[in-house]
């Protein structure tokens, strides 16, 4: 029986973020493969000093899986470090598919995704009661083509908490398609380099998404979140005492009862 691969999610960059089990299987791991174009060097600090590191930012897939069953049937411990969580836009697929082939199992290791980096850094709540209630992860299509139905506009139909992934090189129509449902002055956070030493937030309305990603030169790495619930942030909804009543969540409500905090009537 061949030992597996580890598909570990390193997080956003931070590496106080990586899970726990991804540090621990880091700090015994023989090989790490890693993707380096999207993953800061601080967060090799947890590899041994003799393990081997091996970047993959100018490799195939075909060169990728070599390395991963040439070290696996050498009886080595493999740690394949992913960006963020490995589930979204992590490649993992055909990975798993190549390595199922050769026998090798697999193990993912979940990571912490930008997406919640960026609310986290926001201080925002994604999911505010009868504001909105729907998070959406997505991106705009590009080299890797978006099913039709998952096409930007519709989605935009929801005015969803919405995280655009991947979509800085096609910013201007990104956009576009977003103003066909959002208001022209929805809040959207410009998130590049989450996680990382050189991270920037900037918060813009809708209609100057695109613009601002251009005059700073934001072409990778870089996160949308559009979101109804960023205009609460923005305003500071504990100034306004009635708009933070109308928008709690029922859970905490004196006149809720549940399982674990019955009526006391």
């Amino acid at each position: 029986m061949n030992r597996p691969v580890y598909i570990v999610g390193a997080g956003p960059g931070d590496p106080d973020l990586i899970t726990v089990k991804g540090r621990d299987l880091l700090t015994q791991a023989d090989v790490v493969v890693y993707a380096n174009s999207l993953i800061p060097e601080t967060m090799l600090q947890f590899c041994r000093d003799d393990a081997e590191i091996i970047p993959t930012a100018s490799k195939t897939l075909e060169q990728i899986l070599e390395i991963l069953i040439d070290r696996v049937r050498s009886q080595k411990s493999v740690v394949r470090l992913h960006d963020g969580d490995p589930s979204i836009y992590g490649a993992i697929h055909e990975q798993i598919v190549g390595l199922a082939t050769a026998d090798i199992p697999v193990e993912i290791i979940p990571g912490v995704s930008a997406f919640q980096v960026a609310a986290a850094q926001l201080q925002v709540e994604l999911t505010i009661p009868e504001l909105v209630q729907t998070i959406i992860l997505t991106r705009a299509s590009g080299r890797t083509q978006v099913p039709e139905s998952e096409d930007l506009a519709r989605l935009a139909a929801h005015q969803a908490s919405l995280c655009l992934y991947l979509s800085a090189g096609h910013v201007a129509k990104a956009q576009a398609q977003l103003m066909l449902h959002y208001p022209a002055d929805t809040p959207v956070a410009i998130c590049f380099h989450l996680g990382w030493q050189d991270q920037k937030i900037l918060t813009v309305p809708l209609k100057e998404m695109a613009a601002v990603t251009e005059s700073e030169n934001l072409i990778r790495t870089t996160l949308y979140l559009i979101s109804p619930a960023l205009r609460t942030a923005i305003k500071n909804s504990l100034k306004n005492k009635s708009s933070l009543n109308s928008q709690r969540s029922q859970l905490y409500k004196s006149s809720h009862s549940h399982i674990f905090r019955p009526r006391s009537d």
